[in-house]
């Protein structure tokens, strides 16, 4: 019945015909095959695996075991890697007339004599999915609205922020072959839209909400309904969901996007993809995903005022006004060297006057990071590059100075100041004692005069104010 019906559509397409949606039978009258015009076969696309935690102090040996309506698959070996992306692709032929195919994701540390399970799901280590033929869409361990995200699994979700249990982060996607190549499952189209699952729409906006219908459906909104999607906000990130359209982010999970622009001095970019690592974890446990592009080298200079940082920001961040960033991304600067020697600013405002609402971008002097890199051998330089990066952050999200006391006070920084100990609870990268030495900052949880950053956080203080 599939081939005859498959042919008479075909037929139809090569004589000009246009068969409309109400041509195409539902499910009872073709004996529950949910999609009559292929044989569905269901791919599971592997994006990225992070390690969290660490994993017996060494770089690790990972794999992947995948189990799909109980067929096992084993990924290869990624040797000594930490962070693995676009890595391995597994495809199975599924019944047609079965809706719900379950599968089962477990990652693997391979060890000298046996292979040790880790953690990405949060509770039972294993991550166990039911995905559907009708929808094209997935639920169990990870679903949509999940706070970790549709399509990535973190092994921090039962609260083991502090605790190593081998924490990792994985993610992926789900999606079934399709006619019309618009990624719409054919039940959808003819049960659900009423579309035709012979014509790749997905890039049409037929409610004329500004977003396409395959965008909708993935992220199950009705595609035939208006919402206004230039305000809308689910996840509080300050970012809208068509600006989630534009970035491929995931509308309800929270995300933070950091464009850098460095000076060259013939060296390079002192943010290397180490430091952007480092920078992610504290984030991505708390599952705050953060982006981080690096865009362009900027003229050199030996010293950078504030005036030429606005200037710096006026031409490589917006372009003159050429792009929508300002409400997307956060922005940072590395420059040979500037005073102060790292402070974050308003583009919209005078440079050093960084801590009203609207505070987006920061400065940094690489040749005081370099000094800091010969004072303290014991320290990776990358390390004291996402130290500032998520110092001056902090301010971006609203952390300033005197508030909390303990954040940026100048006298709690050594050992022969009173704030060194009257604050010596707040252990934040806030605080200038712990700067170079807690990449993370504080819980709120160590006692008097510490202070909850992670609580207080607000990722939309980029914005503009009203």
């Amino acid at each position: 019945m599939k081939i005859l019906k498959l042919m008479a559509i075909i037929m139809a397409i090569i004589l000009g015909l246009s068969a409309s949606p109400a041509e195409f039978s539902k499910n009872e009258d073709v004996m529950n095959d949910y999609d009559p015009l292929v044989d569905v076969s269901v791919t599971l696309e592997f994006i990225a695996l992070r390690a969290i935690d660490e994993i017996d102090g060494n770089e690790p040996d990972f794999f992947l075991k995948v189990f799909i309506d109980g067929e096992e698959y084993t990924s290869p070996v990624w040797r000594n890697e930490r962070y693995i992306y676009n890595f391995w692709n597994v495809s199975r032929n599924v019944d047609d007339d079965k809706e719900i195919v379950e599968i089962e994701i477990q990652l693997f540390e391979l060890g000298e004599n046996r292979s040790v399970l880790c953690d990405i799901e949060g509770e039972n280590n294993s991550l166990h999915l039911k995905y559907s033929i009708k929808t094209g869409r997935w639920n169990g361990d990870d679903f949509i609205g999940d706070a970790s995200g549709y399509g990535r699994a973190n092994g921090c979700d039962d609260g083991s922020i502090y605790v190593n249990e081998r924490d990792c982060e994985l993610y992926f996607n789900i999606y079934q072959n399709d006619f019309d190549g618009d990624g719409i499952p054919y039940w959808m189209e003819v049960n659900e839209y009423g579309t035709n699952p012979t014509i790749n729409d997905g890039s049409i906006d037929y409610d004329n909400d500004g977003l396409p219908t395959s965008w909708e459906w993935r992220w199950g909104f009705n595609p035939f309904e208006y919402e206004n999607h230039y305000v809308l906000d689910y996840d509080n990130d300050g970012i809208t969901n068509f600006e989630e359209y534009l970035m491929s982010s995931d509308p309800f999970r929270k995300d933070v996007f950091l464009e850098i622009d460095y000076m060259d001095n013939g060296e390079g970019c002192v943010v290397t993809n180490k430091a952007i690592e480092m920078l992610k974890n504290p984030f991505h446990r708390r599952n705050i995903i953060f982006h981080v592009e690096i865009d362009e080298s900027i003229p050199f200079d030996s010293f950078t005022s504030q005036q030429e940082v606005l200037e710096i920001y006026k031409n490589h961040f917006l372009n003159n006004g050429a792009n929508g960033r300002r409400s997307i991304f956060h922005y940072g600067i590395f420059v040979n060297d500037c005073f102060p020697t790292g402070y974050s600013f308003a583009g919209d405002g005078p440079a050093f006057w960084g801590y009203g609402p609207g505070t987006n971008s920061f400065v940094v002097s690489i040749s005081q990071m370099k000094k800091y890199d010969r004072f303290r051998p014991d320290i990776p330089f990358d390390y004291f590059i996402a130290s500032v990066i998520m110092h001056e952050m902090g301010h971006n999200f609203g952390i300033r100075f005197g508030n909390p006391p303990g954040c940026d006070n100048q006298f709690s920084k050594y050992p022969w100041q009173l704030g060194y100990y009257i604050y010596r609870n707040y252990k934040s990268i806030m605080n200038y004692r712990y700067t170079y030495k807690i990449l993370d900052y504080s819980d709120g949880s160590h006692g008097k005069r510490d202070f909850n950053d992670w609580a207080h956080i607000n990722l939309s203080y980029f914005e503009l104010p009203e």
